[in-house]
């Protein structure tokens, strides 16, 4: 039998999220995001070495915070670098759900200039989540004069004139 080099089920990429609490976070992915957790690995004093959870079509990985190693939590850096991209069937249904299940509304569902009606979550381990549904298909230039026209609303913005 031969061995598949990337496994069954899996994309090519895989995010790999760090947490303080992976227990606890593979329980609030369960509520928030209807997540089904495949494999967990226990480490040393309750914490999760390793685990697997499938959320929609796509695997992300877990595990807790080991000190000394070169990943760290959002909790101990004072914030992330990332986003996790969720594309759902009902961006506001999915926005409401995790908000219900214990997630800090970042940015209620909007319809988005390219195309998505698009929304924001922090979930409590420091994790930002964009909750969004794809509604139109637009061609570069359609995006490019949506974008124009969505900035020039906004104003200069910037620093205030000079007195």
């Amino acid at each position: 039998m031969s061995v598949k080099p990337i496994p069954e089920g899996f994309h090519t990429l895989t995010p790999h999220i760090v947490i303080k609490g992976a227990a606890e976070a593979l329980e609030f992915y369960t509520k928030a995001f209807n997540a089904e957790v495949s494999l967990c690995m226990p480490g040393p004093g309750g914490t999760v070495m390793h685990a697997e959870m499938k959320i929609g079509d796509s695997h992300v990985m877990i595990a807790d915070e080991f000190p000394g190693h070169s990943v760290s939590s959002p909790k101990t850096v004072g914030g992330t670098t990332f986003s996790l991209a969720l594309y759902t069937e009902d961006c506001d249904a999915a926005y409401a759900q995790a908000v219900e299940a214990g997630a800090t509304a970042e940015m209620p569902p909007t319809d988005m200039f390219w195309g998505d009606r698009y929304s924001k979550v922090m979930d409590p381990w420091g994790h930002s989540w964009e909750i969004s549904t794809h509604k139109e298909d637009l061609s570069p230039e359609e995006i490019g004069e949506r974008a124009a026209q969505f900035f020039a609303s906004m104003g200069d913005g910037g620093c205030p004139p000079e007195s």
